[in-house]
This record gives structure tokens, sequence and C-alpha cells, in this order.
């Protein structure tokens, strides 16, 4: 049977094998197979694909490193353009590593001993080699000094390349591929280098699966642990290895990703355990994914979702996996979702710069508004969406959490390359009363918070709020084809939209490519999706096509040229929606509920940009007290707002948060129970 897909007003059909294989072409697994080593106190994971040989090393230094019960050795590779490399240089590169990277540590210098999985105590010599970038011929080296440097560590070898005529008295080696500064470690046997990761804890629960790159396009499983309780270890590679470029503005930018994309080598769960297994690992990385790279981002791994992207309930729902942890208060408030995972990641990890989920009916900026985080929703199509499991095409946006409004507008440029960015602002801030009110709000502290944002981007426009009532708005200019309210009419429509699609064009072939496999067995699904796909199964695709109507009325009728979307030439949008996110309401990941939850019926400030297309960014901007009845104690949750703008904004608003943070109006954000520690 055909499946449908309905986008800007047109069908396409396909055939569900042609459906299978857009997403889910199964290759051979393949996993990491290095090995976990310590140095002074600092875990580490040393991969098995290399990445350099050292050659003509002296026999004198192998003899020291080779120790037979150890295999690998520290190596810390310095390059240089100074025409005489002295104490006084070393000292200024290794504050530099120190200051810039969490990878690297002065063990890796000093000759500190590294503790393996395998043996204890074997005290291992490191190497430190020069490397020469410089233009002036015949460059020495004063060992005397760098020794002064390390301390009177003579059992620390020094080997520079051969461009060093004069190496005082240092031994000379080759690489047979030039390395990036940084920490490594060094095959005793072989000489063949390999990068040097350090092991970090997911005590958030926010990874399903770590990876490392296969150094060819693709990526390996991370079989790695650092003996700690909860089992698993996230890997980073030294930011060192990277400089930003124009070519590529996130060099070093370490990403986790939601575990709905595609990335080749690495299987998908959607959160389902029967989907993983069934479809294998994939070969292609969604371009969604592939784009970040290509700019230079690192993928570290797969992260938490709710399943297939719905709306689960950490207690409730989440069967096949358990539902990562928010940082944020006690460590026990609801994370939101369906991002779920690079939410809580983001909130929690210091070593963790960026985070890509993805936002149908508000699956950023849930977790956004409940973790404290810069995350949105695009304009619909910002970025490509092939590869990655599907809710509701038309509906479907990519989008990015960071920690910073600088950081998130420089992801945000090199991501959405297909717009223009505007650096003049809208002069008209839409004000929807209603939303702002103590019964909206109920939370003083919230509301002052609140209230003191709105008047700050008023001031920074340069503009005065314009309050308004979409309903009566409305039903004063609505499509003389629109004979219904706003509520009335959009009532059922998000709900139907995703239940039909995703059961047609996710759950009825997985299980009938599960039955076939599995004896005519079922996959079990989650009671939040399951209970979704049966609403989808019993409106069908007459409930989709009415359901895609209304959402065309409303669209429409925003992005008109006398609409609250409305564009602008100078501007790119006419003006900037504002509503609350998050205020203060506080729910417990171990509430319970009396039974699966339908999707959200309904029409509120946050399907504005779901109904229309149109980018919404939510921002921190505060945190207020609660009573916390897990700690005993006052704790803090996030305060957050969005801002709306009209179709392929999203830039513009990128240069206006950026810009805003500059003036002070927004802040960065720390990990942890607090926002602003």
């Amino acid at each position: 049977m055909d499946k449908f897909i309905k986008q800007s007003g047109l069908f396409l059909t396909f055939s569900i094998a042609a459906f299978i294989g857009l997403f889910a072409a199964p290759v051979t697994s393949r996993s990491a197979h290095g090995r976990v080593t310590e140095l002074n106190g600092i875990p580490y994971y040393v991969g098995d694909v290399a990445v350099s040989q050292m050659l003509d090393l002296p026999a004198s230094i192998l003899n020291e490193v080779d120790q037979g019960d150890v295999d690998v050795f520290p190596l810390t590779i310095i390059s240089s353009k100074a025409p005489i490399f002295n104490g006084i240089e070393l000292n200024k590169t290794i504050s530099e590593f120190v200051r810039g990277d969490d990878v690297f540590s002065p063990a890796f210098l000093k000759g500190q001993s590294p503790r393996f999985q395998q043996r204890i105590g074997t005290d291992t010599p490191p190497v430190t080699y020069i490397s020469y970038e410089g233009k002036k011929h015949n460059p020495s080296v004063e060992k005397h000094s760098i020794y002064l440097e390390l301390e009177g560590k003579k059992d620390a070898n020094i080997v520079v390349s051969p461009e060093y005529s004069h190496g005082g008295g240092a031994a000379t080696a080759r690489l047979t591929k030039n390395l990036p500064k940084g920490p490594y470690f060094v095959s005793t046997k072989t000489g063949k280098i390999f990068k040097a990761y350090r092991l970090y804890e997911d005590s958030n629960l926010a990874f399903l699966e770590p990876a490392i790159s296969d150094e060819d396009g693709g990526f390996l499983r991370l079989m790695a642990t650092s003996e700690n309780v909860l089992g698993r270890s996230v890997a980073v590679p030294s930011r060192l290895y990277f400089t930003p470029t124009p070519e590529k503005p996130l060099a070093g930018l370490r990403l986790g990703v939601k575990d709905i994309y595609h990335v080749k080598g690495i299987a998908t769960s959607g959160g389902n355990r029967a989907y993983y297994s069934l479809y294998g690992t994939q070969n292609a990385t969604g371009s969604a994914v592939q784009r970040l790279i290509d700019q230079g981002a690192i993928f570290v791994g797969k992260m938490g979702t709710v399943q297939f992207a719905n709306g689960d309930e950490p207690t409730a729902d989440w069967v096949d996996f358990h539902c990562p942890f928010n940082a944020r208060g006690d460590g026990y408030l609801d994370p939101s979702g369906s991002s779920t995972g690079p939410g809580a990641g983001m909130g929690a990890y210091e070593w963790l710069d960026i985070a890509v989920g993805s936002d149908t009916g508000g699956s950023m900026r849930g977790p956004a508004g409940a973790n404290g985080l810069f995350g949105n929703r695009p304009t619909v199509g910002a970025v490509d969406l092939d590869h990655v499991i599907p809710l509701c095409s038309g509906l479907d946006t990519a989008g990015v959490f960071a920690r910073s409004a600088e950081l998130w507008s420089r992801v945000a440029h090199a991501w959405y390359k297909d717009f223009d960015a505007y650096h003049s602002y809208p002069k008209t801030l839409w004000y929807p009363e209603a939303s702002f009110t103590p019964e909206t709000i109920n939370n003083s502290h919230a509301s002052a918070l609140i209230e003191k944002f709105v008047t700050d981007i008023e001031d920074f426009l340069g503009a005065t709020r314009t309050r308004v009532n979409l309903d009566a708005a409305w039903n004063a200019t609505r499509p003389a084809n629109a004979t219904s309210t706003l509520e009335d009419m959009l009532h059922y429509t998000y709900g139907t939209l995703v239940t039909v699609y995703q059961w047609l064009n996710l759950g009825k072939s997985f299980f009938n490519d599960y039955s076939e496999v599995h004896d005519g067995r079922t996959p079990y699904i989650n009671p939040n999706p399951l209970l979704r796909w049966h609403l989808g199964q019993q409106s069908g695709s007459s409930g989709f096509d009415s359901a895609w109507h209304n959402k065309t009325l409303f669209h429409d009728w925003w992005n008109a040229a006398e609409g609250f979307g409305a564009p602008d030439n100078e501007t790119c949008s006419k003006a900037i929606y504002v509503y609350p996110n998050s205020y203060g309401s506080i729910r417990y990941r171990d509430q319970y509920t009396s039974g699966p939850l339908a999707p959200y019926w309904g029409m509120s400030d946050s399907n504005i940009a779901v109904f229309a297309g149109v980018p919404d960014l939510v921002v921190p901007i505060g945190e207020v007290p609660y009573n916390s009845t897990k700690s005993g104690r006052i704790e803090y949750t996030p305060v957050t707002v969005s801002l709306v703008a009209a179709r392929g904004c999203d830039l513009m608003v990128a240069n206006m948060v950026k810009d805003m943070e500059t003036r002070g109006i927004l802040k960065p954000v720390a990990t942890g129970p607090r926002l602003y520690p």
C-alpha cells in the first residue's frame, strides 16, 4: 500500500520499500575496540584507529617506553613557528593548552603514571614532539631550558621534527601524516599514533549511545566505561585538534544528537529497542547532522528521545529506556521532551557544547524551558530532514540547544545557510496580553522577571509593546471560508496531523517489518505512542486532509502581508511576537498519571510556529525559587521566554539575541542546579 506525504499542499507517494530504504539500510555494526587508561586520575579512551605513525624513533627512547605490559605511551605534539624553541616557548604553549582544553593535562608531559585496565602502576615516560611550522631555515631547540620547565623530569623524552638542524641533543623522528597540536597516545610496538579521548560520566543518562569517529566519514559505537556505577561514559577528543576557520566555523564543538537522526555507522533507536534491533546500523548520515559535521562540529553520540518523538511522561511512559535527568533545581524535575536527552545533557555537562533535537509541536522548546537553555524551532524547511524518523512531514523541524546566545547564533549561521542575515531589527513587539496575566503566570517572581525582560526588549528595539488578542484578531480578519473560531478550527489539528502521519509513514511499516522477522509478533511500543497510533488509525487520511486544510488557513492568515508574521524588507520580520515559555511551574519526574495522554488538543502561543511554519526561539532570562519536596530546601527553576518572527528570519533573530547578550539583556547560563550560580 502506498503512503502519502502532504507538504505545501502537495501529495507525494512512494512505496513502503522505498521509504524503508530512505532511513534504514542495515549494514554490519562496528564498535570501537580501543582501551581505557588513566593519567593522573583522569580516565582516557585510546582508540584503535591510527591517525599517523611515528618513524625513526631512537631505540633508546623505545626501550624506555616499551615495558612489556604497557602497549601505548603518552605523546604531546607541539607546533611551533619560533626559530628558537626554548623553555619560555614551552611554558607559553602549555599554559595555552591547559587554559583551552579539558583533555590535555600536564601528565602528558611530566612522566606521571598511567594506570591501564590490564595492569596498574606501570610508570611510562611520555614523549614531547616539537614540530616546526615556521619559514626560517635551520630552527633550533634549547633542550636544557625545556627540561627546566618540565621541573627537571629528565625521563620526559624530547623529540623534534627533521626540520630542526640544531636539536640541542634532542632525538629526531618523523610522522607519516602531520597532526594538529595536542595530546595523543603512541603504540610501543608499531609507533602508530592514536587520538586521546577524555572519558566523562553520563550521570544524567542523557546519552543512549556514545560514539567516536572512524576517521573515514562514519562513526563507531563506543564500548568503554570509566568504572562508573551507571556504566556508560562519553569520549570527547581534545579541543586542541581543531581550529575554527571561515570554512569550518564550528570546528571542535562537541555535538550530541537526538536519537531519531540517522548517523553512519550507528544504529538508531528512536527510543525503541525493537526498532534499534530490527533496522540495525545506518549507512548514511542525514543532511541536517552532516551539515554541522561539515562545518567542523564533532559528533560524540546519540542522545535520549521520547519514543519516536512523541510525548512520553517520565514515569508513566518511558518503558524501553529510562528518562534522562534534569540537572536544574533538585535534579528531579521533569526534563520535558521529546528532545529530552539533548536538553538534559546541555543543562548538565559543561564538556558538551551543542546538541541537536527536533521540534514538531514543542519538542525543542519544552526542554529549552525546562532546562533553561537557548533552543529553537526554525522556519519549516530550514534544513533537509532526510534520514530522520518522522513525526509529521511539513511540521517537523531541526533545532539546536546552546548555553549562550553567541554560540547559538554562530551555529544558526552555519546551519541555516539559505537565509539572509539581517542586522536591523523590528520596531513592533506583539504582546499577547492574556499570556502574561497572573492567572497564566501564577508566580510573582517569574512575572517580575518576564516583565523586566519585555521592558528591556522594548528599549532594545526602540518599540512599545502592542497588546494583541489573537482570537479577536482572527474573528475580525479571518478568511471568508473559515467559519469557526481559532480554537474550534485548530483544536484537533495538531493531534490529528501527527497521529495519522506517523502511523501511516512509520508505525504501519514498522509493525509489518517486525512481524515478518519475528514470526508474526508485534514490537513493543510505549503506552503514549501506541495510543497515538491507534488514534491515527481511526482518523485516517481523510482526517489528515481536513486537519491540513485548517492548518493551511491559519498559515496563510498569519503570514499575510498584513498578518502578525508579515515580512519586512529592512528588518526581515515586521514584528517580534513574545510569549512566556517556562515560568516557575513545578512538575516532578516521578509524577504518576492515570493513563497515557492523548496528543495536545487545542490552540496556544506555542502552536503558532507549528501551524505558521515560522521560527520560535526560547531564551533563558532568569530563575525563581521553589520549595523542593525532594531535597527539603529552596531550589531554583528556569524562567524562559519565546521570540517568534516571520518565516525565514532565523538569522535576524540570531543576530538580535547575540546583540542582546552583548548588551547584558541576555546572559550565558551555567550547567548544574543553577543557571547563574
